[in-house]
């Protein structure tokens, strides 16, 4: 067989246009991030050939005994990194990984208690056209009005009234620490199993950097991406009394055979992750968070909870006179990647909020600091403020194309 421009022309086009669009543009998107060059050779390897069903010295096919190693070091450096008593790393997303737990735990009908979706919450917390809303009744706790911070007197109420079976912590978009052992005390007090999806800081916690949920939880789940650098997928990290369970909920409860590939890109990242040099990659994901966060309220524009303690801001930006929809298409034709989100106690509907969801860990990886935020803040506030200024936004597009070509794409550009 040919390369990918001969076989299959079309496909390949695409793949070179997407590679120049993450070259020429700033991905500021809160769960994306770019991975390493090994993490997508291991993606890319011959192991994507492999059927794997089963687990380590227990699988369904013959010929496993290289993929059993590679999984094998996948889990162990999961426990190097996070602790745990248990890791599974078969989950193909962090959405599965969810799934996992509660077809660990819950029944369906199950009573549920989940950070609401419109207060930074995400689809798999009971949204009800997701899996989890149909088939478990969840009740839905949010954030103050006043301080925009998780409202615990009003979780602590909830979990009193509902009694539910498992409380979820975790959030999609959140910009503050989560104090995990708050929900771990209401959930003693009520009976319920705590879960804590920490999929968008996961590699805060790594870094030590971010209040760590393994201690208090008896499941935490999490994508690879997001701030953990990896490639597309999920891990379950859960006390050992529940391993066998959890183990037969992934596998065969949910999937068939494992994706062997993308396992290799999650060894690899766990590896990079427990390297010293991450954790001033995280430690430079926050300050520049806080830095950018600081130019746009500087700036007129409000962001929820007044701030941020990790990697992502929601911001208002209604001050302006927009809504999210044209906030994002403005700031996307300036080749600033950003996406429109609900703000707490948004007036606006969910096709077009008041707010844009803005992060930090993919431009960090980069190699930008705290000058490059506050360029990028002034591009920001200066498209939005004039968003049908098309000589402004041609003005805007060329210099982030002259900030991007200063700064490589791992494992993307030359």
């Amino acid at each position: 067989m040919g390369d990918l421009g001969t076989v299959d022309p079309a496909i390949d086009r695409a793949i070179q246009a997407e590679k120049r669009r993450q070259i020429d543009g700033l991905e500021m998107i809160a769960s994306e991030n770019y991975t390493s060059a090994a993490v997508m050779e291991a993606v890319g390897s011959c192991l994507t050939n492999k059927y794997a069903e089963g687990y380590p010295g227990r699988r369904y096919y013959g010929g496993c005994e290289n993929v059993d190693v590679v999984e094998e070091l996948a889990i162990t450096r999961a426990k190097s990194l996070f602790g745990g008593e248990h890791v599974n790393v078969q989950p193909h997303s962090g959405s599965q990984a969810n799934q996992a737990v509660y077809l660990t735990v819950l029944q369906p009908g199950d009573v549920v208690l989940g950070l609401d979706l419109a207060h930074g919450g995400h689809l798999t917390h009971g949204m009800k056209l997701n899996i989890s809303g149909k088939l478990y009744s969840f009740i839905s706790y949010g954030v103050t009005r006043d301080t925009q911070r998780i409202d615990f007197d009003q979780v602590a109420r909830l979990a009193r009234e509902h009694r539910p079976k498992l409380i979820v912590a975790g959030a999609s978009a959140y910009p503050r620490e989560i104090p995990h052992g708050k929900f771990a005390e209401i959930a003693r007090e009520v009976g319920a199993r705590l879960f804590v999806d920490m999929a968008h800081y996961a590699g805060l916690v790594a870094a030590r950097l971010h209040d760590d949920p393994v201690p208090v939880a008896d499941f935490v789940t999490s994508t690879t991406h997001k701030t953990l650098r990896g490639p597309r997928a999920g891990i379950v990290i859960c006390r050992g009394e529940f391993a066998k369970d959890l183990d037969r909920s992934v596998f065969p409860g949910l999937q068939g055979g494992p994706l062997m590939h993308v396992i290799a890109g999650k060894a690899v990242c766990f590896a990079e992750a427990l390297q010293p040099e991450f954790r001033q990659y995280a430690r430079s994901v926050i300050e520049n968070a806080k830095v950018l966060a600081d130019c746009l309220s500087s700036g007129g524009l409000r962001l929820v909870s007044g701030g941020t303690d990790n990697h992502l801001m929601l911001v208002d930006v209604t001050p302006l006179g927009l809504g999210g929809k044209i906030a994002e298409a403005t700031l996307d034709h300036c080749g600033i990647t950003v996406n429109k989100n609900m703000i707490p106690y948004d007036q606006r509907k969910p096709a077009d909020p008041s707010g844009i969801r803005i992060g930090t860990p993919a431009l960090t990886t980069r190699g930008m600091g705290p000058d490059q935020m506050r360029q990028i803040g002034e591009w920001i506030l200066r498209a939005l403020r004039h968003p049908d200024d098309t000589s402004a936004i041609s003005t805007i597009r060329g210099e982030v194309r002259e900030l991007c070509a200063r700064f490589r794409v791992p494992g993307v550009s030359g």
